[in-house]
């Protein structure tokens, strides 16, 4: 359960203080159009090799390529972009109003995706009262976005920019329903559909099926396109269309770690602990570095900070840990349902089979991370290692971007490169608010 308390006059005048030496060393703060939130293909793609990662390698277990929008899928995408322009709600609406006109969700071949959340099992009831909840008092801030924040953005935008953000959110959600079936296979052991390896071929590493899918970029798209994925052609050679063999972490080296360790950096602004963390990504990917401002503006970040769905969209459109033979497309991943096993299964997989970086979603608490001198809010790190310490307590590595001591030298630094308690850092994931992460 996480604590609310309020917040003690020391932890206030080190707050102040952070923001004082901020202000001192020039920060400029980003503010962001909020009209601007469609994804973004006007970056570097993914034309260079990881280091160490060659392109040609063979498909790990479980990746699968990108599908297509069926009608029944662009049906369920009208529906609920329809609903949010019938429910128009001023931003300065009570929390419990937002939440009610923010939480909607759609169903694609029977997995339910809600904006702003991602791929999860809760009803768009039990979301809306998740978004509605206050979020505690008297915590630091490291650049997570907080779900009045959020909220507050969508009814700040106008109806079409929405609409069209909305859509394309959907979109992408819809063409990646396979990964999430075999990640829930895998993972919580939950039965495939018969019929998956027919109406999901991409699941199986072959192209995918054919359908005639009208663009869905914007509101007003009409224009059919053709459905199959426009990478298959480079695709590598496909597997046999049966269902991945389910690992256990016996499968698994005792320890392994992706992504060079000096390819750090901490995070220049209080609120950017999503820059740092794309920057330190988007490093292991091009194996060169690129500063935060330019991803914060590609992450629309603001002084409230960085949503989720944001990052994963950003990996995708700036990585190539996207392709198949590394993660497939990144998606958003309620982890509220899964065990500690069940989570450092996906840890391992992710780092070891994908061989890509976790986009991983805490909440900071001294409880759960000791390094720290205050708690603080939503968070994001990049997973990129475990050790499953035989005889001892599992091990996650990750690259750590928030560094106290940048805002108030009076704390204690807080290295970049961290291996911590696997079980706390799952305990932290599932105490935020969301309980989610990018995989």
């Amino acid at each position: 359960m996480l604590r609310s308390t309020a917040p003690r006059t020391a932890g206030l005048l080190r707050s102040r203080r952070r923001r004082a030496v901020a202000a001192t060393l020039g920060a400029l703060t980003l503010v962001v159009a909020t009209a601007h939130l469609l994804p973004d293909r006007n970056g570097e793609g993914p034309a260079l090799t990881p280091t160490g990662q060659p392109t040609d390698r063979p498909l790990p277990s479980g990746a699968t390529g990108r599908g297509v929008v069926t009608p029944e899928m662009q049906a369920e995408i009208d529906r609920v972009v329809a609903a949010g322009l019938r429910q128009r709600v001023s931003p300065t609406a009570s929390a419990r109003s937002l939440a009610t006109a923010t939480a909607r969700c759609a169903t694609f071949d029977g997995q339910r995706y809600c904006l702003g959340v991602g791929w999860t099992t809760k009803t768009e009831q039990q979301v809306a009262a998740r978004l509605a909840s206050p979020a505690p008092s008297g915590r630091e801030r490291t650049g997570d976005l907080d779900p009045v924040a959020a909220m507050q953005r969508l009814a700040r935008m106008t109806p079409a920019a929405r609409a069209d953000a909305e859509r394309a959110e959907l979109t992408d959600a819809a063409r990646s329903v396979a990964k999430v079936w075999l990640l829930r296979h895998e993972i919580q052991g939950v039965p495939l559909p018969a019929d998956l390896a027919e109406e999901h071929p991409e699941a199986f590493g072959r192209p995918a099926r054919a359908v005639q899918a009208r663009d869905t970029t914007t509101a007003a798209a009409t224009t059919p396109t053709p459905g199959t994925d426009p990478a298959a052609a480079t695709a590598p050679a496909p597997v046999p269309a049966a269902a991945p063999a389910v690992k256990t972490p016996a499968d698994y080296p005792q320890a392994f770690k992706i992504l060079k360790d000096k390819h750090v950096r901490p995070q220049k602004e209080y609120y950017w602990c999503g820059p740092a963390t794309m920057q330190m990504i988007a490093w292991g990917w091009r194996d060169r570095r690129q500063g935060q401002a330019l991803w914060a503006e590609r992450l629309h970040t603001t002084t409230a900070g960085t949503s989720i769905t944001d990052m994963v969209r950003v990996v995708n459109n700036n990585t190539g840990f996207d392709r198949p033979e590394h993660a497939g497309s990144y998606v958003v991943l309620d982890i509220g349902d899964f065990t500690f096993d069940q989570w450092w299964l996906l840890m391992m997989k992710h780092v070891h089979d994908y061989q890509a970086p976790v986009v991983l979603h805490p909440v900071l608490l001294k409880r759960y991370f000791p390094y720290l001198d205050d708690d603080a809010s939503g968070h994001f790190q990049v997973g990129r290692g475990f050790d499953q310490n035989p005889g001892g307590n599992p091990q996650l590595g990750y690259f750590e971007p928030w560094d106290q001591s940048r805002f108030d030298p009076s704390e204690p630094f807080i290295p970049r490169n961290q291996w911590r308690s696997a079980y706390k850092a799952y305990r932290a994931n599932q105490a935020h608010f969301q309980h989610n992460l990018g995989v």
